[in-house]
């Protein structure tokens, strides 16, 4: 039984190394505004299921690391990662009863404000901003949201039991 928590913590650890591979994972150009917010889903998902597990001072670091990977303004995905989070802290109760496809509206807007503050970065940094389509990747994550819940669980109650 006391290996429980390190196979949870195991699986949430390969789940954001997974999602900072899919976030950086080659596309074509027309494409690129559609990616999901892999890490930032991932995020959530961990959150809801272990509320007080995931500390704002990991996501800090995994954001940090993340803007090495992709290159864009260091601190954008941090600044998301945790206006995000602490919107799911205070919201994990409700959102959980939610049936799947409520759940996915609520990523919705999450990565959408987590989209929001990216771009207000990116014009602070003095590159151009990109009209409405920094929120394509709100739309691809809210429709990834039921079948990553689905793996994830999966994967989480494989081990939890």
């Amino acid at each position: 039984m006391p290996s429980q928590p390190v196979n949870l913590y195991l699986i949430m650890a390969m789940s954001f190394f997974i999602a900072l591979i899919l976030s950086v994972y080659p596309l074509p150009m027309d494409m690129r505004w559609w990616r999901p917010e892999f890490v930032l889903v991932v995020a959530i998902y961990w959150i809801f299921f272990m509320p007080l597990t995931v500390s704002f001072t990991l996501l800090c670091a995994l954001g940090l690391f993340q803007d090495l990977l992709e290159g864009v303004p260091f601190g954008q995905h941090s600044l998301g990662l945790v206006i995000v989070a602490y919107i799911c802290i205070l919201s994990y109760q409700r959102v959980r009863n939610f049936s799947i496809w409520r759940q996915a509206g609520w990523i919705f807007v999450l990565v959408g404000i987590a989209q929001l503050t990216d771009n207000w970065v990116q014009g602070m940094a003095g590159r151009p901003l990109s009209g409405v389509q920094f929120l394509y990747p709100a739309i691809t994550s809210a429709l990834l949201w039921p079948a990553l819940n689905w793996w994830l669980n999966g994967m989480t109650h494989r081990y939890h039991h």
